[in-house]
């Protein structure tokens, strides 16, 4: 089960973790927390339920400058000048601009929960003598981490420059004293652990 997920017997998926991949993981799935942000304020208790719903609706409209976050949130519509796109820009960029105002708070919330699934996942392990530990995924656990995965992956080729077009050429070409190996090689590592959990599910 060394690195891969595998299926649990009655749903669910498991992985083999050392101490190193659990640092790792934990790391990269705190900074990915950063990344998205501090979340929505809890509302006052006695607040008018009408009015938060409505407050909560209310999120940014431009896109963030942030390529990560760019990636992670990106226009609804594609943008002005895209293949095949006859329509007025403006109005696509109003259109955009209006989904995420309405999408990107809960978005951002459902990414932030699944990145502090991953963390919280991995404080509940405890390594045996050999330093490894199983992680067993159940109930909606899988799906977060599916989703915190994906996440990871797309921020880290987003500080990579990273494009489907070009990913294996990138990934595969680099010189071991290349200072982007490192994460090139965590990239890797997290689409092997994403392919496998997708796999289970």
């Amino acid at each position: 089960m060394g690195g891969v997920f595998e299926s649990l017997k009655g749903g669910g998926a498991a992985v083999a973790l050392d101490e190193i991949e659990i640092s790792i993981l934990r790391s990269l799935a705190v900074q990915l927390l950063e990344l998205i942000g501090p979340g929505e304020p809890e509302p006052e208790p006695d607040a008018d339920p009408l009015a938060v719903l409505f407050a909560a609706s209310d999120g940014p409209t431009e896109p963030p400058s942030d390529p990560a976050l760019a990636r992670l949130f990106p226009d609804a519509y594609g943008g002005p000048g895209g293949p095949g796109q006859k329509e007025d820009p403006e109005e696509l960029r109003a259109r955009s601009a209006e989904f995420r105002r309405f999408t990107e708070n809960d978005l951002r919330t459902r990414k932030r929960e699944d990145a502090l699934a991953v963390v919280r996942s991995l404080d509940s392990l405890t390594p045996a003598g050999d330093g490894a530990a199983v992680l067993k995924l159940t109930g909606e656990l899988p799906l977060r981490w599916l989703g915190a995965l994906n996440d990871l992956r797309l921020t880290i080729a987003a500080r990579l420059e990273i494009t489907e077009d070009d990913e294996s050429a990138v990934l595969f070409r680099l010189p071991d004293d290349d200072p982007r190996k490192p994460m090139v090689m965590a990239y890797l590592w997290l689409g092997g652990l994403q392919e496998t959990l997708i796999e289970t599910l």
